[in-house]
C-alpha cells in the first residue's frame, strides 16, 4: 500500500486485524507486505508489525512477491507516475482516486491492458456504496436511461446544516472542516468540480462514452443562501447538489444526446433525495428493464471508503476484477463518444432569487424580460426581509425553458436598475 492518511490507516486495520476473514472470502492469503508513506514518525493508533512501514518505494515497485498495490496517495500528477510505473512493473492496482481515475482513466488502463494488468476503483465514487459495481455487473441487461446521484458528503452535509439548524453557509464550511468532512481549501467540493468527476466515472461506466469532466455544466452552491432554504422549504422543496446524467431521446434528435450536468437544485420534500442528510450520497438509477433503483450510504470516511478499498483488493485476488476489466473495457478507444447534450439546449424548471426595490413596476419589468425569451413564470413570492432595507427578495420558479435562454434572461436581469444583486438560480427537478 502506498499512502497512510485516513483511508490508508483504515484498510491496514482490516487487513491485519481480520486477516482470516479477508483471506476466507479471496480464497487465498491476503498479505500486507508493505506500506510505503513520507512519514514514518507520525503516531497513527496502528501497531504495525516491524519492518512493514517504508518511506523507499522501491521496496514495493522492486518486490515480485507483491503484485497488488493500494495507491492511496490522492492527487493527479504523483499518483499518475506512480501507477504507471507499477503497472509497468507487473503490479495490478486497486485505487480511491476519482481524481486520477476522471483525469488520467485512458492513460492509466491502457497501460494496465498493456500489461495484462488490472486497476480496480470502486471507493472512487461515493465510498462505501458499490453503485460502480452494481454498474458493472448487476445493471447491465439495462439500457440505462438516467442517473441522478449526490455525490459530494462536503456539499450535502454544508446544505443539510443550513436547513435544519440555520446555520449560514460560512459557519457550515467551518463545521465541516471541523468534523474532517470538507479540506482546508473546500473549492473543489463546494464549486461542483469534485461532482463532475465523479459524475463523468458514473457516465463513462453508465455509457460506455468517453467524457472530459470539464465538459459538464457545472454549477457549486456558494451562492446558496439559508433565505434559499427557507423558500425552497414554502414551496414544497429541499435544495441539495445533484449531478445527473439523462440519455434524450426525442425523436426530433439524428441521434441521441446524453445531458450531463452539476447544480445546486431544488428537489420536491418528499423525495428519496430530499430525504439523504449531512454526509451521506445516494444514487438513483433508471433502467428500461429493471426501472428505478436507489443506492445510499456513506460517501466518504474512513470505513466505508475502506470497504469498497478491500472489497477490491478481494476481488482482484478472486480475479473477479479481471473478468469485468477485460469484458468493460474501461475507457477504451473503442468506446463511441456519445454527443454531448448543448449546455444551452438543456430544457428545466428554473428558480429564482432576485433582490429588488420595492415599488411599482418592478414585476412588470422582470416579467417584460423573462418573455423576452419566452420563459413562463410558474410561481412567485414576494414580501419584506428583514435581512436589508435597501431590497426585498423576490422568488420565482418558471415552467420549462432553455438553460441557453435562462442564462440570457439572468445576465439582462442582472443589469435592471431595479435588481439590486446578481440573481440567485437553481434548477427545479419534481
Amino acid at each position: 500500500m502506498v499512502g497512510l492518511g485516513t483511508i490508508g490507516i483504515g484498510v491496514a486495520k482490516i487487513l491485519l486485524q481480520h486477516n482470516e476473514r479477508i483471506s476466507r472470502a479471496a480464497c487465498r492469503k491476503i498479505e500486507l507486505a508493505r506500506i510505503c508513506d513520507k512519514d514514518l514518525s507520525r503516531d497513527r493508533g496502528l501497531n504495525l508489525p516491524p519492518g512493514l512501514l517504508t518511506d523507499d518505494l522501491a521496496q514495493i515497485a522492486n518486490d515480485p512477491s507483491i503484485d497488488l498495490v493500494v495507491e492511496l496517495v490522492g492527487g493527479i500528477d504523483f499518483a499518475r507516475s506512480l501507477v504507471l510505473s507499477l503497472l509497468e512493473k507487473g503490479k495490478n492496482i486497486v485505487t480511491a482516486n476519482k481524481a486520477l481515475v476522471a483525469n488520467c482513466g485512458a492513460e492509466i488502463f491502457s497501460t494496465a491492458r498493456k500489461h495484462g494488468k488490472t486497476i480496480a476503483f470502486e471507493a472512487a465514487v461515493c465510498g462505501g456504496i458499490p453503485i460502480l459495481g452494481a454498474i458493472e455487473t448487476t445493471l447491465q441487461a439495462n439500457r440505462i436511461q438516467s442517473i441522478h446521484a449526490i455525490v459530494n458528503g462536503t456539499c450535502n452535509f454544508i446544505l443539510t446544516q443550513m436547513e435544519e439548524n440555520g446555520t449560514d453557509y460560512a459557519e457550515a464550511i467551518r463545521d465541516a472542516q471541523r468534523l474532517g468532512y470538507a479540506e482546508a481549501d473546500p473549492t473543489l467540493d463546494v464549486d461542483g468540480s469534485d461532482a463532475a468527476q465523479k459524475l463523468t466515472i458514473l457516465a463513462q461506466l453508465g455509457y460506455r462514452t468517453n467524457v472530459d469532466w470539464r465538459q459538464i455544466s457545472k454549477q457549486g452552491i456558494q451562492e446558496v443562501d439559508a433565505i434559499d432554504i427557507k423558500f425552497a422549504k414554502e414551496l414544497g422543496y429541499k435544495i441539495r447538489l445533484l449531478a445527473v446524467a439523462e440519455l434524450d431521446e426525442s425523436p426530433g434528435l439524428a441521434e441521441p444526446e446524453l445531458e450531463l450536468s452539476v447544480s445546486p437544485t431544488l428537489v420536491l420534500e418528499n423525495s428519496s433525495m430530499a430525504d439523504v442528510r449531512n454526509a451521506f450520497n445516494a444514487v438513483k438509477i433508471q433502467g428500461d428493464v429493471v426501472g428505478p433503483v436507489f443506492f445510499h450510504g456513506y460517501g466518504a470516511g474512513e470505513l466505508p471508503t475502506t470497504s469498497s478499498v478491500v472489497g477490491d483488493i478481494i476481488n482482484t485476488a478472486l480475479g473477479r476484477t479481471a473478468i469485468t476489466f477485460s469484458a468493460m473495457n474501461y475507457w477504451s478507444p473503442d468506446w463511441n463518444s456519445r454527443r454531448l447534450k448543448d449546455p444551452n439546449e438543456i430544457v428545466g424548471k428554473t428558480y429564482l432569487r432576485l433582490m429588488v426595490e420595492d415599488r411599482p413596476g418592478v414585476l412588470h419589468e422582470i416579467s417584460g424580460v423573462l418573455g423576452r425569451f419566452n420563459i413562463s413564470i410558474a410561481a412567485m413570492i414576494q414580501r419584506h426581509s428583514q435581512q436589508t432595507k435597501d431590497a426585498i427578495p423576490l422568488i420565482i420558479t418558471t415552467h420549462d425553458a432553455k438553460e441557453g435562454d435562462m442564462l440570457q434572461a439572468v445576465e439582462l436581469l442582472s443589469k435592471l436598475a431595479s435588481v439590486k444583486a446578481r440573481p440567485v438560480r437553481m434548477r427545479v427537478r419534481n
